[in-house]
């Protein structure tokens, strides 16, 4: 590592502003900060020092998303090889490599448009590389379906950034969460390519690997098989474990669970605001149950869809999040509920995490308006100031 070091060291000057190289700052800065923590210090001002900076988080929610990606490319893999009858006859390696091939030209469009975006960005206006698409750039691939073309996808990633980011000043200024703002982007831009039942199930064979499947084969999801009136052929386990049809990141609870982990003990993530997003889904559930109106018991709302993922990876967003203790716990409550709400009441849009995420985007600064307001009237009572 210190040939590394050394070998930056050498080639700085040529990036710096009377180096030959100076167009191209802001790329050879990013990459340094990637690869170091900068040894730069503040000369003026009170500043709060720590040991790990806004790209090592970012770093570490990738790695939270490691265990959930790993086992959407073999779900992708074991949906074909079970659409065509032949997932006894393959082996292990077979089915993760052909959903690996599947899924990593998502990745790669994702992160290519993505960072070339955010590299002309920073270029143009002469400032830093934003390290926020090093998440994004992930969560993207995964929250989509395998079906999605990769050119509908770099329309989307390139919407996302700049309408969704960049305009608002970059990352941390955001309102919205870019990977949201994205599979929105998608679904109401090209909706027969974000739900209905011939998205979910890779139909082609990749270097010989998979298997061609019928011209119009379908498979329904299970939250599309409750929006069709249609009975649910997933078992409980199997919403649990992840082997069903859905977007590529959201199917499997235990992996997004050690996710979810990853970020609780790194204190990265809200326990608060995951735990409130689970009891606000939880109740609205368990009232729609009660009342008839919800034809699956309370508790498989919780393992179906983008439900987990969303309140692991989506709702815990620091930027478009509320920041006040209190106000999580509302914000993660509502969504809960909200996406309960209109996946019963919404038999279109059987599918309620990602609206309901992106509308308490909205609110959660008035959140925290409030709370930060009650918080000082009862300080001033409490000082006897009226």
């Amino acid at each position: 590592m210190s040939a590394l070091r050394n070998y930056l060291n050498k080639i700085k000057p040529n990036f710096e502003p009377d180096g030959k190289l100076h167009a191209f700052r802001s790329l050879f800065d990013g990459f340094e900060t990637f690869l170091y923590v900068p040894n730069t210090t503040a000369k003026t001002g009170v500043n709060i020092h720590d040991a790990i900076d806004s790209k090592r988080i970012m770093s570490f929610v990738v790695i939270a998303l490691i265990p959930a990606l790993l086992f959407g490319m073999y779900n992708v893999g074991y949906q074909n090889y079970a659409a065509a009858g032949t997932l006894a006859s393959a082996s292990f390696f077979e089915i993760f490599f052909y959903g690996f091939l599947a899924v990593l030209p998502k990745i790669l469009v994702s992160y290519i448009v993505g960072l070339g975006i955010e590299f002309a960005w920073a270029q143009w206006k002469g400032e830093e590389i934003q390290e926020g698409f090093l998440v994004s750039g992930m969560l993207i691939p995964m929250i989509i379906p395998v079906g999605c073309p990769l050119w509908i996808l770099a329309i989307a990633v390139a919407f996302a950034v700049i309408i969704g980011k960049e305009i608002f000043g970059g990352t941390g200024m955001n309102i919205f969460n870019p990977a949201l703002i994205c599979r929105a982007f998608l679904f109401f831009a090209y909706p027969t390519k974000m739900s209905g039942d011939q998205v979910w199930v890779a139909q082609d064979t990749i270097f010989g690997l998979g298997n061609n499947l019928p011209d119009g084969f379908t498979q329904a999801t299970p939250l599309g098989q409750i929006g069709q009136n249609v009975e649910v052929t997933a078992s409980l386990n199997d919403m649990i474990t992840g082997f069903i049809p859905g977007s590529i990141g959201e199917t499997s609870v235990i992996c997004i669970a050690i996710g979810a982990l990853i970020l609780l003990v790194t204190r990265i993530a809200s326990w608060k605001t995951m735990l409130s997003v689970f009891v606000g889904g939880s109740l609205m559930a368990y009232v729609f149950q009660m009342t008839g109106q919800s034809v699956i018991p309370w508790y498989e709302h919780l393992v179906l869809g983008g439900f987990a993922f969303g309140a692991v990876f989506m709702a815990t967003d620091p930027v478009t999040s509320c920041r006040t203790e209190t106000g999580k716990w509302f914000y993660g409550f509502i969504i809960g509920a909200m996406a309960v709400i209109i996946r019963v009441m919404n038999p279109g849009y059987p599918e309620g995490m990602m609206l309901a995420i992106l509308l308490m985007n909205m609110f959660a600064p008035t959140i925290d308006h409030f709370v930060v307001e009650r918080n000082i009237s009862k300080r001033m009572k409490r000082g006897g100031i009226k």
